[in-house]
């Protein structure tokens, strides 16, 4: 496999440390809000490299941090009036819960900043010792990029106009207010009850701080892959570099992953557009989590992607189209034991796996799943396919959806259909037979709103399961 590697800027084989293991670091949510679907663009291409390395054999560690301490949370859990952990568990909740809708798969650690402060401030001892650090006058201690040789390297910044001493003490700043920022921050009344004693004086770590101690805890000083969103190639993911390698002297990190931004409807999300879309959200619109998955996967993670509700209604339309073909081969599998697939399978598969090992190449992932499904079908039409065959085949399907999490199988054994639906099928088969072309079509409603959906054919009336 290889993937495009933003320290470089160029496509790199994963070569990892232990072979057959992947330490993955992915930068998780900031839990003062509930994400929204710009933030799940990422979750969700994590997850599908995750699930790539997977499919290849490689066991992966991957570590998720809670960012539940920097500016914002802090805000927030003072305008709630309620201690920090008290304002920022409903939303962490609520994020574990939004992973479960979209079919994310678990990482293996989640760990929380408010709970790893120790390893903060052993991290900033580290970095006093090598003479990388300093304290200024109200307390608060700066990292001195000058001191750093190679701060920049990551977002290949030009280090003769970096501003030596310019101080930046917000925990999130643009490109252009580079220059020393914050380790630790002086306790001030804008924090609150969010304190923590340290030998610099009472206050908190600085957002940075907080990803470089705990990847290194649980992954090493020097790991595999480290991901994240585009915005936070500088300054987060910069700082987390100076951080970790000016304490220890090793690369931190072998691959730099990021995925583009998510615009919706060809802007960028805002809540003064109207455009600004929490999961949530779309799921009280009657959009499922597997059909927002499907928009937000079906594209290059390093391509921006454009979010709108014609994708969604294009996903629903093509989900159906893979569920209609593994239906089929599942009923014409039955039983039989899984035999040889065809010749186009094989290259089908080849394809894909030349996909997702070029970079992650959805698109072209995604060509050769809808491949397969237009040669099954015309394979059935035809009956060209064995039982033995269709179970190869669906055997085929289930390997590639290991990656894409997007296929529900076996649905022909969830249950017959329920005596409440046969009997609003026959009323519409009663009113077509009438020629009440209204009744018809307000049964079909009727049954659609139930959860399924009828079509007419020239065997009578097809009822399956939405």
């Amino acid at each position: 496999m290889q993937f495009y590697n933003s320290m470089t800027r160029s496509k790199e084989p994963l070569v990892p440390i232990d072979s057959g293991h992947v330490g993955m670091y992915t930068c998780g949510p900031t839990v003062y809000n509930f994400a929204h679907i710009g933030n799940f663009r990422a979750y969700t291409f994590e997850d599908i490299l995750r699930r790539a390395l997977t499919y290849h054999g490689c066991r992966v560690k991957q570590v998720m941090n809670l960012t539940d301490v920097d500016d914002k949370t802090i805000r927030g859990a003072l305008a709630a009036g309620v201690p920090l952990k008290t304002f920022t568990a409903p939303y962490i909740q609520a994020f574990f819960q939004d992973l479960k809708t979209l079919n994310v798969q678990p990482a293996e650690v989640y760990p929380a900043a408010t709970d790893h402060v120790p390893e903060m401030l052993v991290l900033v001892e580290k970095l006093f010792a090598r003479g990388l650090a300093y304290q200024s006058e109200d307390g608060s201690v700066y990292f001195s990029v000058a001191k750093l040789p190679g701060y920049g390297k990551l977002a290949h910044l030009d280090r003769e106009n970096l501003r030596a001493g310019a101080r930046v003490a917000q925990d999130e700043y643009e490109k252009e207010s580079y220059g020393d920022f914050a380790l630790w921050k002086a306790w001030d009344a804008n924090d609150g009850d969010v304190v923590w004693d340290s030998p610099w004086g009472r206050g908190r770590p600085g957002w940075h701080l907080e990803c470089s101690a705990m990847a290194m805890k649980y992954l090493g000083e020097t790991f595999d892959i480290h991901t994240g969103g585009i915005d936070n190639l500088f300054p987060h993911h910069e700082n987390e570099i100076a951080q970790a390698e000016g304490a220890t002297g090793k690369p931190f990190v072998n691959l730099w992953l990021h995925c583009a931004h998510l615009r919706v409807n060809g802007e960028k999300m805002s809540k003064s557009l109207g455009n600004f879309f929490t999961l949530r959200d779309l799921v009280e619109k009657g959009w499922s989590g597997r059909e927002i998955r499907y928009v937000l996967i079906n594209g290059h993670y390093r391509q921006p992607l454009n979010f709108t509700f014609d994708a969604l209604d294009a996903a629903r339309t093509s989900l159906a189209r893979i569920d209609e073909c593994v239906d089929a081969l599942t009923a014409l599998a039955g039983s039989a034991a899984s035999g040889t697939v065809p010749a186009w399978a094989v290259a089908g598969r080849q394809a894909f796996e030349a996909a997702i090992d070029d970079d992650l190449n959805l698109p072209e992932a995604f060509a050769a799943l809808f491949a397969l499904v237009r040669e099954s079908n015309s394979a059935m039409h035809q009956s060209a396919l064995m039982p033995a065959q269709a179970a190869a085949l669906l055997a085929t399907f289930e390997a590639l959806d290991t990656v894409f999490g997007l296929v529900r199988f076996g649905r022909a054994a969830e249950g017959g259909i329920p005596s409440e639906i046969k009997a609003l099928v026959r009323d519409r088969a009663s009113a077509r037979a009438n020629k009440d072309w209204a009744g018809s079509d307000r049964l079909r409603d009727e049954i659609a709103a139930k959860g399924w959906e009828v079509r007419d054919s020239k065997e009578g009336q097809k009822v399956k399961k939405l």
